[in-house]
């Protein structure tokens, strides 16, 4: 049932925004928290999700995934194609930081 439940939520969460492929450009307005999310972002997730756009992974600065969702995602990975990241690997704290990060990237791009 949680398996159903993770592939359903991901697949609405594939519904991308017309920003879809658009490069950022300019500089990005960024909280404290944000700022520090960026830092942790590039160390663990940058590689798999350059500045949040595809490469090994899914762009995810342009798909309308909830919170929750992605913290779910984080915390149990991604069938096969994402690691999950425990509390000691990622703080809770560290992973609300990364998604202000991310959030950041959608708004810069939306």
């Amino acid at each position: 049932m949680r398996t159903t439940l993770i592939v359903g939520l991901l697949a609405l969460g594939a519904c991308a925004s017309p920003r879809r492929g658009a490069p950022i450009v300019g500089t990005i307005q960024l909280s404290d928290n944000a700022r520090r999310g960026q830092l942790v972002f590039m160390h663990d997730c940058n590689q798999c999700h350059p500045i949040g756009d595809t490469g090994l992974g899914p762009a995810i600065n342009n798909k309308p995934i909830p919170r929750a969702v992605m913290k779910l995602q984080v915390r149990t990975g991604v069938l096969g194609s994402m690691p999950a990241f425990s509390k000691q690997e990622l703080t809770e704290e560290d992973l609300d930081r990364v998604l202000d990060y991310v959030e950041a990237l959608r708004k810069k791009g939306g």
